[in-house]
């Protein structure tokens, strides 16, 4: 399994219309809602299975859908959040602004949260 590509979406299955309304289905038509989030696009059971490959592409590119069954919201496909390489050049910058570290109160804080025992618990 380690050699297998890492998926490319999750489904969540929303059986609350609560939390279907709360989560913006009601305006899937809509490309982003009152709070400026993209809404996903609506999608019907029988597009999912016939567009599958088109959709997969699609959930690379970052977009979202709301699965239907009978007109009714049953799931949500969204990507998957990809972790990203940086460039050592790039953690350098980040940290060439971070604040100093103390060592002596770094150590002092360790100790006195730390268990420094090698004498085993169990």
């Amino acid at each position: 399994m380690s050699g297998a590509d890492p998926p490319l979406a999750t489904i969540a299955i929303v059986t609350d219309s609560a939390v279907r309304d709360s989560l913006g289905y009601l305006d899937v038509g809509r490309s982003t809602s009152s709070h400026g989030r993209r809404m996903a696009r609506e999608l019907t059971q029988r597009e999912l299975r016939n567009e599958s490959g088109d959709i997969m592409r699609r959930l690379d590119e970052g977009e979202s859908f709301v699965v239907t069954r009978n007109g009714v919201p049953v799931a949500e496909l969204t990507p998957l959040r990809r972790r990203r390489f940086v460039a050592a050049e790039a953690a350098m910058e980040m940290f060439r602004t971070a604040p100093t570290v103390d060592h002596d109160r770094f150590r002092a804080d360790l100790d006195r949260v730390a268990v420094q025992d090698p004498e085993p618990r169990g």
